[in-house]
């Protein structure tokens, strides 16, 4: 299969070093300086250092040149970049029927709406398309350590046979048909990965992460199930799987940020410091404002949310959680 990845950071290089082996993969980044240097030195240093190109794995800046004759088109950008590289492929005319799926998580901000709502307004609703998510590293695929993620299509056969192709021994790879869950669940959970850094900033202690962790699920579900999603689904890799990953690994971006912020670190000096995109920062305002719109219930969101956007300090912001009225654990 010929496969275009659409986007050069770790995760989309991971990506392209994980299928590279089986495919043809060609690896697309916006940035000529970025691809030549690392067309040159087979490798993404900047953002996977340490991890080479295996023999096979192309890179470039051209568009056209990426998604020609491909397959497969995997878009591997930032959130923030998947309208935007949708909109050029249409506009270049490559997009056509070829399969679409998506490897970034969250909420687009300033509308609130899910990766597939974005596809389907920029490539029409009937495009073949679907969701590539779970507990994923990209650092640990790169290095073909073992992982299970899940690609979900509302195309059941289209889920089933893209799994069944990209499937491989070191990266598994199960086929799901609930995009609403699978969408929602790597969203928040970045959301919740800042509160358990937040958490361990202020050295609260391993049940008050597990707490965070378990009552974080709850929103997941509350919100997931709101939009359409499956209760079953938040139990799976998408979900859980990616939630207890997010929020325990030391690799995990979001996390980082909240470790940051809860030893006193500005948001801005954290971000600086990062090098990355955490996409919990923005996503936490955009679920905050839709589970208000939704009225549903989602105090650990709302407290990530006004500690990142509403100064509001992160002692204090745990100091209102722990405060609430005692409930029924399923409420």
């Amino acid at each position: 299969m010929n496969i275009a990845v659409l986007g050069a950071g770790a995760w989309g290089t991971a990506l392209a070093i994980a299928f590279a082996p089986a495919h043809r993969v060609r690896l697309w980044s916006w940035e000529q300086p970025q691809a030549e240097i690392m067309a040159r030195e087979r490798a993404n240093s900047r953002y996977l250092p340490g991890a080479s190109f295996p023999e096979g794995l192309e890179v470039g800046s051209d568009l056209a040149w990426a998604a020609a004759d491909a397959d497969l088109l995997l878009v591997a950008t930032p959130l923030v970049g998947l309208r935007p590289t949708l909109r050029s492929l249409k506009a270049a005319g490559l997009a056509g029927t070829v399969p679409v799926l998506w490897a970034c998580k969250g909420l687009e901000a300033g509308s609130a709406k899910l990766p597939h709502q974005v596809v389907a307004e920029e490539l029409g609703a009937d495009h073949p398309c679907g969701a590539l998510s779970g507990p994923s590293f990209a650092d640990e695929v790169a290095r073909q350590q073992p992982t299970a993620i899940t690609l979900a299509s509302a195309d059941g056969e289209l889920a089933a046979r893209l799994a069944r192709q990209l499937h491989t021994q070191r990266l598994r790879i199960y086929a799901h048909d609930d995009v609403v869950g699978v969408e929602v669940g790597g969203a928040v959970k970045n959301v919740l990965a800042i509160a358990t850094g937040i958490a361990d900033g202020l050295d609260l202690g391993l049940n008050a992460r597990a707490a965070l962790v378990t009552r974080g699920l709850a929103e997941i579900a509350r919100l997931g199930e709101a939009l359409g999603g499956r209760r079953e689904t938040f139990m799976g890799l998408a979900g859980m799987g990616d939630l207890i990953l997010t929020c325990t690994g030391d690799l995990s971006r979001n996390r980082r940020v909240g470790l940051a912020l809860g030893q006193g670190k500005t948001l801005a000096q954290t971000l600086v410091d990062l090098g990355h995109v955490a996409e919990g920062v923005s996503t936490a305002a955009e679920v905050a404002g839709l589970a208000r719109r939704l009225g549903i219930d989602m105090p650990i969101t709302a407290a990530v949310d006004a500690v990142l956007h509403h100064d509001l300090p992160a002692a204090e912001a745990v100091s209102q959680l722990l405060s609430r009225d005692p409930k029924p654990e399923q409420g």
